[in-house]
């Protein structure tokens, strides 16, 4: 019988967060198609925590040369896998790490990778996936012209990672025979600057300030109402452009790509390329003097006012509690 494959992503014994966004989007489209889904681990470390959750089998990929992360190594034991299986359907999280090997993975087998996702739907007994494109101005529906595997990588906030159903799963370790001449990188330590990048993806609470922030000065009010709630702080791209945040807190089309439990916009009026980056959010608070900003039409909450008024009020009312 065919299968959904789902391939989780984790790296020193940590999980990626979308890995269970994934597995969500696997099991539902499971229901949908009537099909088993599997999930793989790279590693064995953390497989036996996969087993806790509704799929019909959990397959550990164990080899020395996958203990640090390669392309050339993933790809060479996913393809195995894949071999062994024949999944109908193989769903990747669309990580860093994925959007380098997953693409390769695709082409030696002879498909093409359906990238980045933001849901699917099924048409005569088969789902067409939903891809944005334009800076997310328009939904393209994207039909596989081949038959499986099909490969697809879903966006950050595609899927809830709290609608995964729990369950019982038997872990399987699968001996990868991995050639150490098959691996022509060499893995190096991470960069330098790396302990002081901040992964927003991984973020359940955001607090993003826009242009309404008016100077570098007036960006310590936001960061006060980060600290109140424990959240990150994060911008839009003028901010970023003009070097008051640096550009690894960017949000949109040309930054990150994030679904916290709460966003919080500060005087960001909402174009398109920064609505792409954060509409996967649980729940969205606007804050902004327009009271036509684009802002308004995705929020959950949304106050019309100046935010050196607002903000103040409503980080002296989080730390009173």
């Amino acid at each position: 019988m065919s299968c959904i494959l789902v391939v989780t992503e984790q790296t020193g014994g940590v999980w990626h967060k979308m890995s269970f966004e994934t597995l969500a989007a696997g099991q539902q489209m499971g229901l949908a198609l009537g099909l088993p889904v599997n999930a793989c681990v790279f590693g064995t470390e953390l497989a036996g925590e996969l087993g806790g959750y509704e799929l019909n089998s959990v397959i550990a990929l164990d080899s020395p040369l996958l203990a640090e992360y390669t392309a050339d190594a993933a790809t060479a034991a996913l393809a195995e896998l894949i071999g062994a299986l024949a999944p109908a359907y193989v769903l990747f999280p669309h990580t860093y790490q994925v959007r380098d090997y997953a693409p390769k993975v695709a082409t030696r087998c002879g498909r093409a990778l359906i990238s980045d996702a933001i849901g699917y739907r099924v048409v005569d007994g088969a789902p067409v996936f939903q891809r944005q494109v334009f800076q997310g101005k328009l939904i393209a529906d994207v039909a596989p012209a081949t038959a499986g595997p099909v490969f697809v990588s879903f966006q950050a906030g595609a899927f809830r990672a709290e609608a995964l159903a729990a369950g019982v799963a038997g872990v399987e370790v699968r001996a990868v025979a991995l050639d150490a001449a098959q691996i022509r990188q060499r893995p190096e330590a991470p960069f330098r600057e790396s302990a002081r990048a901040v992964d927003l993806s991984a973020a359940e609470l955001i607090v993003a300030v826009g242009r309404g922030i008016k100077e570098e000065g007036n960006v310590a009010l936001a960061q006060e109402l980060a600290e109140a709630m424990g959240a990150e702080l994060a911008a839009s791209r003028p901010i970023c452009d003009n070097g008051w945040l640096p550009m690894e807190r960017q949000v949109g089309s040309s930054g990150q790509t994030v679904a916290p439990k709460v966003y919080v916009a500060l005087g960001i009026s909402g174009a398109i390329q920064h609505q792409v980056g954060m509409k996967g959010s649980k729940c969205v608070v606007a804050i902004n003097k327009d009271p036509n900003a684009p802002i308004f039409e995705i929020a959950d909450y949304g106050i019309v006012g100046d935010l050196f008024d607002v903000v103040p009020a409503l980080t002296a009312a989080l730390k009173a509690r």
